[in-house]
C-alpha cells in the first residue's frame, strides 16, 4: 500500500490512478490530518509527500514520521518544485528516502516507487553480518549497532552502509553511489550522496570515522588507504 498526500486534485487522482493501474494499492490524501488518521488504522509499505500542503508542510510531516517507531524505517518520497535546492537538501538531510521534482512522468513516478519497495523488502536466506571495531549490522535483521546502542538509519542510509561495508577498501564514485543506491539518473547527484553520507557519519557517531572521503574521488570503508 501506498499513501499520497498532495493537495493538488488532479495530480493526486492521476498518481493514484496510475500505480492502481500497474497492480500498486494506492490511496490519496488531500490534507495530511486525513493522512494521520488513516495511519492509526493502518501503515503503508511507501509515503508520497509533497511539500506544499495545507495544515501542515511536507517536510514538517517527514519529520514526525521519522519519529514515530512504526514509521522511523518506512520509505518516503517527497514531491516538490523542480529546482527548489533548499528544499530538497532539507528533504534528503531530515531522512527522505527519494526526490522527486514536479512536472514528473508517470512511469519515472511508477518506476521510482517499484525500486523503493523492492529495496524496503526484508532480506531472505541466511543473514550477513559485519563487524568493524565498535560497530556491527545486520542485513536481514536490519540492524546497526554503535557500542551495543541501536543506530536507527533510513532505507538508503543503511543500503549505502552495507555496500561500502561489503566492499572494503574499494573507492565509490558519487555517480556509482547514485547508480547502485537509488538506480537511476539523478540531477544534482553530488549533492544528494554527500548528505547521506554525512546524515550516515553523524548517526553512527564515533563510528562514522570508517566512513573515509578519498579526495577527488568518493568514499570508502576499511581496507589500505
Amino acid at each position: 500500500m501506498v499513501y499520497l498526500v498532495e493537495d493538488d486534485e488532479s495530480i493526486r487522482e492521476l498518481v493514484v490512478y496510475t500505480l492502481n493501474s500497474q497492480g500498486i494499492e494506492a490511496e490519496g490524501f488531500c490534507v495530511p490530518s486525513d493522512f494521520w488518521e488513516t495511519l492509526e488504522k493502518r501503515v503503508p509499505d511507501l509515503i508520497l509527500l509533497d511539500i506544499m500542503l495545507p495544515e501542515e508542510d511536507g517536510l514538517s510531516m517527514l519529520e514526525k514520521l521519522r519519529k514515530r517507531s512504526d514509521t522511523k524505517q518506512l520509505p518516503i518520497a517527497m514531491l516538490t518544485a523542480k529546482g527548489s535546492e533548499y528544499d530538497t537538501v532539507k528533504g534528503l538531510d531530515s531522512g527522505a528516502d527519494d526526490y522527486i521534482p514536479k512536472p514528473f512522468r508517470m512511469m519515472e513516478l511508477v518506476s521510482r516507487v517499484k525500486a523503493l519497495l523492492r529495496r524496503s523488502g526484508k532480506s531472505e536466506g541466511t543473514d550477513t553480518e559485519y563487524t568493524m571495531g565498535n560497530l556491527y549490522v545486520s542485513k536481514k535483521k536490519h540492524q546497526v549497532k554503535v557500542d551495543g546502542k541501536e543506530i536507527t538509519l533510513t532505507m538508503k542510509e543503511f543500503e549505502m552502509l552495507l555496500l561500502l561495508l561489503s566492499n572494503p577498501g574499494i573507492v565509490f564514485t558519487r555517480a556509482q553511489l547514485l547508480d547502485k543506491i537509488w538506480g537511476y539518473q539523478f540531477d544534482g547527484e553530488s549533492r544528494t550522496v554527500d548528505v547521506h553520507i554525512r546524515t550516515l557519519r553523524q548517526k553512527l557517531g564515533e563510528a562514522g570515522h570508517y566512513i573515509e572521503t578519498v579526495r577527488g574521488m568518493g568514499y570508502k570503508i576499511g581496507g589500505t588507504s
